[in-house]
């Protein structure tokens, strides 16, 4: 699993004026919590770009004083005004402590409903899970071969014997829906097939319309008798 090295030094001054000076150094406080004692540390904005922007599930070796904290990201802080990174909340991983962590989503295979001409739509694009440090991976594969127009898979439907699913059970993580052409292709279809009991329905009360006259020339016989 991808893991990057972020060099941190031990965080001593609080208050604003410490956190404008660090700002001015381009440095971002954190803290690092999960484990035996909780750590208050700085890094450069710079090191922790790999691990803040992207969508992807790593975990970060952060070194304070000598110690080395293998961590997750856990929640950050942006200035409302520049959008700059400010703070971030790393937890420490325990071997034998469970974890709770959104793991990304990826769909392999196929569908069967996109081979029909429908479209693949993404509903859910990680999973929050519960399971010890040893387990995690950077990504929870779900296959789609089988999935037909108009099914979808929910949390329910991701199995995995390491991995307690946090995530509401019924909610739908992917679906195969109709596109606008299979729909306009299937509108059609039905007004082509609807013309030919319309044409028989006219055929046949031609007849019916012909014999009339018929019937009502008897009676004007008998009376001339």
């Amino acid at each position: 699993m991808k893991t990057i090295t972020i060099e941190g030094q031990l965080r001593t001054e609080y208050g604003k004026s410490a956190t404008r000076q660090l700002r001015s150094q381009e440095l971002v406080p954190g803290v690092i919590y999960g484990g035996a004692k909780e750590v208050n540390f700085l890094a450069s904005a710079k090191s922790l770009r790999a691990l803040v922007y992207t969508p992807e599930f790593q975990l970060a070796d952060v070194s304070v004083e000598g110690a080395i904290y293998r961590c997750i990201l856990k929640d950050l802080q942006f200035d409302k005004v520049s959008d700059d990174l400010i703070h971030v909340d790393l937890l420490e991983l325990v071997e034998d402590k469970k974890i709770v962590a959104s793991i990304p989503l990826k769909f392999t295979g196929i569908a069967s409903g996109v081979r029909a001409g429908g479209r693949l739509v993404t509903k859910m694009k990680s999973l929050k899970v519960k399971t010890l440090p040893k387990h995690l991976r950077e990504q929870i594969e779900v296959a789609v071969d089988k999935l037909e127009i108009g099914e979808n898979l929910r949390v329910e439907d991701v199995k995995d014997e390491h991995y307690e699913m946090l995530n509401s059970p019924r909610i739908p993580i992917v679906s195969v829906v109709t596109t606008r052409a299979l729909r306009q292709e299937e509108a059609t279809a039905p007004a082509a097939k609807g013309a030919a009991p319309a044409a028989a329905v006219t055929k046949a009360a031609a007849p019916a319309k012909a014999a009339a006259p018929a019937k009502a020339a008897a009676p004007a016989k008998a009376a001339k008798k």
